[in-house]
């Protein structure tokens, strides 16, 4: 007899299509990805932003209270007031460098938790925030290492710039000048070169449990041909939530000045001039920080999709992908983690898909599709995934031969088991409906 395959459910889609996207889908997914599980994403962002900003506040005016009220015992113009002073503005101004490496650090668990929820949901899965949590702190150290060595060395160069232009200023002050002007014009464009080559550096740590070094080497070779749509997905993001703080600091404006006419309408300064600036300065700070949660959720999640991009169109990821969903879907447990199936592997190139839909692999089977690789040449199909065979056509019956006997069915192979867990299993939650 013959045997059918039984019938199975099409694949849940995950927010973005598996395979190369277009500059338009990274922008936008970018943007609408928050709605997945915007408990994890803004509330986590925010509650973290939150908390940082205002232990950075408190500590760095303390030392800054405790420092400079020594100057109240002292006369100025004197040595020990000038000494106290040049000490005290180096003890803030340290104390503020070391909070802000802090909150930095914070900053990059943020993204970090938000890379890793958006490399789920590709494959249709949402996790909670401990098992999220479970999934970076392997490498938390090496992500907040990243983040001071980065920071380490942006404070080095500008350290290192303001000490020539000083000393070229104790010389020819116009000279000086003209050369601190054109360092910074050709800083710019530095800066946001070195962004997007090392742009992928977090997400390879978190996504392929890789070293500082290895990870930037592989964000260097990961972003080659595709700088100019990472570039440009950035750079629109940070236009936007800029041109956004814009447009709600004009307010703020305006409500000051109301406030001044209401609490003070006679016309005395002092009172309406401070409590009014008290109560903007709160009422903006509450939305600059909605604003910068909301921007490093958006940036975040356009990181670790020109990730995915970048590594479907170099090494075939999305093939990957869709291994992992259909095994999944198809009762597969204990697979293995799709996005370190094949690192590094070289692929040939393959074109964006021209249509919503489509997709660069074959449509149907004995039909290769514009750019298909086929297995054998550049890909090979995860450990333990299996195509079924398509069925032969029985012999036709003759008056002499014995009566045919059905076979058992063969047990499957069980498939490796990896640190990664597929929905339903221990430690992971039900794709999303």
């Amino acid at each position: 007899m013959t045997a059918y395959p039984a019938w199975t459910p099409a694949s849940r889609p995950g927010i973005i299509p598996l395979h190369p996207l277009t500059f338009g889908t990274i922008l936008g997914r970018s943007f609408t990805a928050l709605r997945q599980n915007p408990r994890v994403l803004l509330g986590f962002a925010l509650v973290v932003q939150t908390v940082a900003y205002l232990v950075v506040l408190v500590a760095i005016g303390g030392v800054a209270f405790a420092t400079f009220a020594r100057l109240d015992t002292l006369r100025p113009g004197t040595e020990e007031f000038e000494t106290i002073l040049i000490g005290s503005i180096a003890i803030t101004a340290i104390a503020s460098l070391v909070l802000g490496l802090a909150a930095g650090a914070l900053g990059v668990l943020v993204q970090a938790i938000v890379v890793t929820e958006v490399a789920h949901a590709a494959v249709a899965e949402k996790l909670r925030l401990g098992q999220l949590w479970q999934r970076v702190k392997p490498v938390a150290w090496r992500l907040i290492g990243y983040t001071a060595l980065i920071l380490l060395v942006i404070v080095g160069a500008l350290a290192l710039v303001a000490l020539v232009i000083v000393s070229l200023a104790l010389v020819a002050v116009p000279v000086a000048v003209i050369l601190g002007i054109l360092i910074v014009l050709g800083m710019i464009p530095l800066v946001w070169w070195l962004t997007i080559k090392l742009l992928l550096v977090p997400a390879v740590i978190l996504m392929e449990q890789a070293t500082i070094g290895r990870a930037i080497a592989r964000s260097w070779r990961l972003t080659k041909g595709r700088f100019w749509p990472a570039l440009g997905v950035i750079f629109l993001i940070s236009l936007v939530f800029g041109a956004v703080g814009q447009v709600i600091s004009i307010p703020f404006t305006f409500l000051s000045s109301g406030l001044t006419r209401i609490i003070s309408p006679t016309g005395d300064p002092a009172p309406a001039v401070i409590i009014g600036t008290i109560v903007t300065l709160l009422l903006a700070q509450v939305l600059t920080l909605l604003i910068q949660a909301v921007a490093v959720v958006v940036t975040s999640t356009a990181t670790a999709l020109i990730y995915i991009d970048a590594r479907m169109r170099r090494e075939g990821l999305d093939l990957d992908l869709m291994a992992y969903v259909e095994q999944r879907d198809a009762g597969a447990t204990n697979l293995g983690d799709p996005y370190r199936a094949h690192i590094g592997r070289e692929i040939a190139p393959r074109p964006t898909a021209s249509a919503p839909g489509s997709a660069p692999y074959p449509p149907s089977a004995g039909y290769p599709g514009p750019g298909y690789v086929a297995p054998g040449a550049g890909y090979a199909p995860p450990a333990g995934y299996a195509p079924a065979a398509p069925a032969m056509p029985e012999a036709p019956a003759t008056p002499d031969a014995a009566p045919a006997t059905d076979a058992p069915p063969a047990a499957p192979s069980a498939p490796a088991s990896t640190e990664w867990a597929a929905p339903g299993s221990a430690g992971s939650e039900a794709p999303r409906e």
